[in-house]
């Protein structure tokens, strides 16, 4: 029986995306795409050693009463898994050192950057180095953006692609960092995988509505310095299909599958390649 690639979707508090993503996760390959209540992990019933790929969904965690997704952060950080010594966060850490992969999207990658897991540099998952907050048009965009990709970035989702066409829908999605040591680290170690830019996917721009939230440098996703880490505030997962863009009807030359499916099967493929 061959090996199969087993991704997990985490659900609960809020997500709203996590169909989506399991989906996504069928379409590039994976044999298991389950979608999972986070109660079922802090009760012990699941473990993520199980799997090989690790989703955090978009949607509202706990309302983002505290900040986007600050709430869920935390939850990952200190919740006690019923009836073991160890935390969730310990599973996600061991997840993390085995080699295996997690990308974030949208409440996600806020989860992720709040939690360290993000850019998380000199290997440091557990310490805060940026944020997501408010756009700068102080209002909740729902638009579709043009992404450019670093082909120089380590991030194995990215891989082979030059640029992206997906949809944002967020009111905290400027990606901010305060230390100026810390940005200039993100981007000599191409971290900055995605960036916000016009339709020709030549340079990034901090022009609205291209750039829908005003994050510094233009910035759209990040990775670690592994690769095999990654958050993305735009959907990937609503773009798997010719039918999810939104000129589907008047664009007859539309390839059958979406642009955000090549994410997920440079997701599956490394596992395939490097894991099983």
């Amino acid at each position: 029986m061959a090996k199969e690639v087993r991704s997990i979707v985490i659900t609960g508090n809020g997500t709203n995306c996590e169909r989506e993503v399991a989906n996504a996760c069928r379409l590039a390959g994976a044999e298991v795409a389950d979608i999972v209540h986070i109660a079922e992990l802090l009760a012990g019933r699941v473990r993520l050693d199980d799997y090989h790929f690790l989703n955090l969904a978009g949607g509202f965690l706990d309302g983002d009463d505290l900040g986007s997704a600050k709430a869920g952060a935390n939850r990952l950080r200190h919740a006690p898994v019923k009836g073991s010594a160890e935390s969730l966060a310990d599973q996600l850490y061991r997840f993390i050192e085995a080699g295996k992969l997690v990308m974030g999207v949208c409440n996600g990658f806020q989860l992720m950057v709040k939690m360290g897991l993000l850019p998380a540099l000199d290997g440091d998952y557990r310490s805060q180095t940026a944020t997501l907050t408010h756009n700068d048009s102080g209002r909740f965009e729902d638009r579709w953006t043009y992404l450019k990709v670093d082909p120089a970035s380590p991030c194995i989702y990215t891989r082979g692609l030059t640029g992206i066409y997906l949809p944002v829908r967020h009111g905290e999605g400027k990606f901010l960092v305060r230390e100026p040591q810390v940005l200039e680290r993100i981007e000599a170690a191409h971290l900055a995988a995605l960036k916000y830019c016009a339709a020709d996917y030549n340079a990034p721009t901090m022009d609205y509505p291209l750039n829908p939230n005003g994050s510094t440098n233009a910035i759209a996703g990040v990775c670690d310095a592994t690769g095999r880490i990654f958050g993305l505030m735009p959907h990937p997962e609503a773009y798997v299909h010719r039918t999810h863009h939104p000129r589907w009807t008047r664009e007859e030359d539309l390839p059958e599958e979406g642009m955000g499916l090549w994410l997920y099967r440079n997701a599956v493929d490394f596992i395939r390649r490097e894991l099983l």
